[in-house]
């Protein structure tokens, strides 16, 4: 069985925390990060409010990301290889008893369609607007964010692309990432298990 979860939502809200959480619990786990997939800096506009347009779907080559996932689903243990992940049971394909799970976590997964309907669940972390420019004045990023980003584009976007999102009715869960990360895990944790159990 071929499962993919979506671990979405703003940024600094604990996506990144989470999926690597998940990704030692899980049985033959890959992941896919979306911040793999930003365009080169050069190739990043600036738009009308003066900042380069990190937080927007066109920064991100998002054909390059659908097609990343498509190659998981096409063979998973291939893939697991190839991502230096270890896979059971040794066999060269993939049986269709194995269970094989593809995290995708990034910040704009629920607001292309493409990538939107690959997923076999979605969750969503959010948190308020102080803790999560908290967080955020506290990350090291290698472009570093130049004054006023936050709630001049950063937090903005966030509040755009998840107004679109549920304007599309995309069914997400969402969570609470106030909780602590252990009640967090757990509660993905379970989710997805009892999904698996159901599914065998």
């Amino acid at each position: 069985m071929k499962y993919i979860i979506g671990i979405g939502g703003v940024t600094n809200g604990g996506k990144t925390t989470l999926t690597n959480r998940l990704m030692k619990a899980l049985p033959n786990c890959c992941v896919i990060h979306q911040d793999d997939f930003f365009k080169p800096q050069d190739q990043i506009q600036v738009g009308e409010d003066g900042f380069k347009q990190w937080d927007v779907l066109s920064s991100l080559d998002m054909d390059a990301m659908v097609s990343t996932v498509r190659a998981w689903v096409e063979n998973p243990v291939k893939f697991a290889r190839s991502h230096g992940v270890n896979v059971s049971p040794t066999t060269k394909e993939a049986s269709s008893d194995d269970t094989h799970i593809l995290i995708v976590e990034g910040f704009l997964l629920y607001n292309y369609r493409p990538l939107i309907d690959l997923f076999d669940k979605r969750y969503y972390l959010s948190i308020p607007y102080n803790e999560c420019k908290q967080r955020r004045s506290t990350r090291k990023y290698t472009v570093p964010d130049p004054p006023g980003l936050f709630d001049g584009h950063v937090w903005p976007m966030y509040l755009k692309h998840r107004k679109e999102m549920e304007a599309s009715e995309v069914d997400v869960v969402y969570l609470d990432g106030l909780q602590s990360k252990d009640d967090l895990y757990m509660q993905v944790f379970e989710d997805i298990q009892n999904k698996l159990l159901n599914c065998s």
